[in-house]
């Protein structure tokens, strides 16, 4: 539902004080979750037409928050082995032998098929059959991709785009320019953010087994240059709603700065592409996409 993290979206740390509360907290990744209900919330709002039926959006946030809560727990269930490698994860409920993985794969089973039933007798059955696309997408595609290939990152950026077009097809059951903007923005924004992440982590992600990034960009300019080509996707994406008039033009001075501000750590990352750059690009996404969507939120023509 998300990468790695989204997510294509990845948590920096999973390091929780031990608890059943927090032990469910990290299994089922609820901060990185939280990004799912966030998108899924906008890509609604934006597709519904006046007066928004209020419950219908809370069903679809809920479907999609328990959908994407039980891939993370599968996800976990999967990856005990690896995550047992690193420091940033070993803390984890499996690997630290806090919960069993028959617990933790019941209750991945449980919530994923649960949001996606749940999207489909509340909303419809394009916004349930979304949710389990992107299921599928994160556990049989991007998990065992990982230790295979660095195009994984691609992979895993579809799945975490797609939130916030069960969020749209959940208020209106049709593709429209809005919903493929919407994913446009999410997975071409999710390239950079990761691959600031899997640079800085790179020592980490190896020890681990995992090709997150070209075994041959030792210098880190190959990573630096797609971060900075996929920008340019995003920069462009997010131009279309003014062009195209689905929002105001209130939207577009608030736009151009964001990404005057993603651009540049993009350029600093290329420059430098020092582990304080990457830095410097990773939060600077993190800033990035909240104040996007509600500037498109809040602009809707």
């Amino acid at each position: 539902m998300k990468t790695e993290a989204t997510l294509p979206i990845e948590d920096e740390h999973d390091l929780a004080e031990p608890g059943l509360l927090s032990d469910l907290f990290t299994l089922t990744k609820a901060r990185l979750s939280l990004l799912v209900i966030v998108t899924t919330f906008v890509g609604y709002l934006l597709a519904s037409p006046s007066p928004i039926e209020w419950l219908r959006l809370l069903n679809a946030t809920l479907g999609t928050a328990l959908a994407a809560a039980g891939a993370g727990a599968l996800n976990q269930w999967l990856e005990v082995g690896v995550d047992r490698l690193m420091e940033r994860t070993r803390h984890r409920p499996l690997p630290a032998g806090r919960m069993s993985r028959s617990t933790a794969l019941l209750v991945g089973l449980a919530l994923s098929t649960a949001g996606t039933a749940w999207l489909a007798w509340t909303c419809n059955a394009t916004s349930a059959w979304l949710s389990a696309a992107t299921v599928v997408t994160y556990l049989a595609l991007y998990t065992p991709l990982k230790r295979k290939t660095s195009l994984c990152t691609i992979v895993g950026a579809v799945s975490g785009a797609i939130p916030p077009m069960i969020g749209w097809t959940a208020a209106r059951p049709s593709f429209d320019l809005g919903a493929w903007v919407l994913f446009g923005i999410l997975f071409t924004w999710q390239m950079p953010h990761f691959l600031a992440i899997a640079w800085m982590y790179r020592d980490e992600y190896a020890q681990a087994g995992f090709v997150m990034l070209r075994r041959d960009d030792t210098s880190g300019s190959s990573t630096a240059f797609e971060a900075l080509g996929f920008t340019g996707a995003l920069i462009a994406i997010t131009m279309i709603p003014f062009w195209s008039g689905m929002l105001t033009d209130a939207y577009l001075s608030g736009a151009l700065m964001l990404d005057a501000a993603m651009a540049g750590a993009a350029v600093w990352f290329l420059a430098e592409r020092s582990r304080t750059a990457a830095r410097a690009l990773f939060f600077a996404s993190i800033i990035f996409l909240p104040l996007l969507l509600g500037l498109m939120v809040m602009t809707k023509a």
